[in-house]
């Protein structure tokens, strides 16, 4: 095994190969040499049950590996245990699709903690994703692995020990570890080995290295504020922000850690992940 790599969503370059449609994703990929995909329900679960089916034999047609991106309006930690209610709804929706397609993680935002203390709403996130997981268990869907992101805003729930400490409710949980996230958050701080070194430390020192070694990751450079934390996201090209791929890269060949990482570049993702997988495999080929 090895780290594998591909986008979240769909680059530039998706139509400008002449592709149109979804069911032509994993082709895509295919010609780019990239391994896995990320399907984007940010703004609600879409797809039908036919549409997610056919999409995920072609993607395993082709050797593509899924992961299904839940809706952004998900909050685990609201006050309001209706929210919550409605949280593991989005949640069991995005797994609908998930199982359908095949793909076996849902990446998941953890919400904010803006009108309570951050450990009040660390524990009503973790009731959250514990009964999420009970109805996923129900419905037969228990292979499909829920993954908490760290986020990128000051505000929001979701730093490495906050997202670390939700994994750690479920042996199954697997961090979704957003380094440019981290990055912004910290102002600029994981950008060197050192710090890349910390974040696969304590993973392993929590979690244990079997489920470190494949974690889930986001990878892009993302502008940021003093103010807030994460602005938006660049592309590669970009000198000013990080983080850079190459410290983490040498990391994961060195350690033999195998996550699924995925580039969520403004429009180049596609290109960036194999960026990312030539990086990689370059210091796989010097071991």
């Amino acid at each position: 095994m090895t780290a594998l790599f591909g986008p979240a969503g769909n680059s530039q370059s998706f139509q400008e190969m002449g592709y149109k449609k979804t069911i032509q994703v994993p082709e895509y990929l295919s010609r780019l040499g990239l391994d896995i995909y990320e399907y984007q329900c940010g703004h609600g679960v879409r797809i039908s049950e036919a549409a997610a089916k056919a999409f995920g034999e072609e993607a395993q047609k082709r050797g593509i590996l899924l992961s299904v991106h839940s809706p952004y309006y998900i909050s685990l930690s609201s006050v309001e245990a209706e929210k919550r209610d409605k949280s593991i709804e989005y949640i069991m929706q995005t797994a609908a699709a998930a199982h359908a397609m095949g793909a076996d993680r849902i990446v998941i935002h953890s919400g904010s903690c803006a009108k309570i203390s951050r450990d009040e709403a660390l524990a009503l996130a973790k009731d959250t994703l514990k009964r999420a997981q009970h109805r996923l268990d129900e419905q037969g869907m228990g292979e499909i692995h829920l993954c908490p992101e760290t986020m990128g805003k000051f505000n929001q729930l979701g730093d490495l020990e906050e997202v670390l400490e939700l994994c750690s409710a479920e042996e199954r949980f697997l961090p979704c570890i957003d380094f440019g996230h981290l990055n912004a958050r910290t102002l600029g701080q994981v950008n060197q080995p050192e710090a890349f070194s910390h974040i696969l430390y304590q993973m392993e020192n929590k979690l244990g290295r079997e489920r470190a070694m494949q974690f889930h990751s986001h990878f892009s450079k993302i502008e940021y504020t003093e103010k807030g934390g994460e602005k938006r996201h660049l592309t590669f090209d970009d000198q000013q922000y990080g983080p850079n791929f190459e410290p983490l890269g040498e990391l994961l060949a060195e350690r033999g850690y195998t996550p699924r990482v995925i580039c969520e570049s403004a429009g180049t993702q596609a290109e960036d992940a194999r960026v990312m997988k030539e990086i990689y495999q370059g210091f796989l080929n010097q071991k």
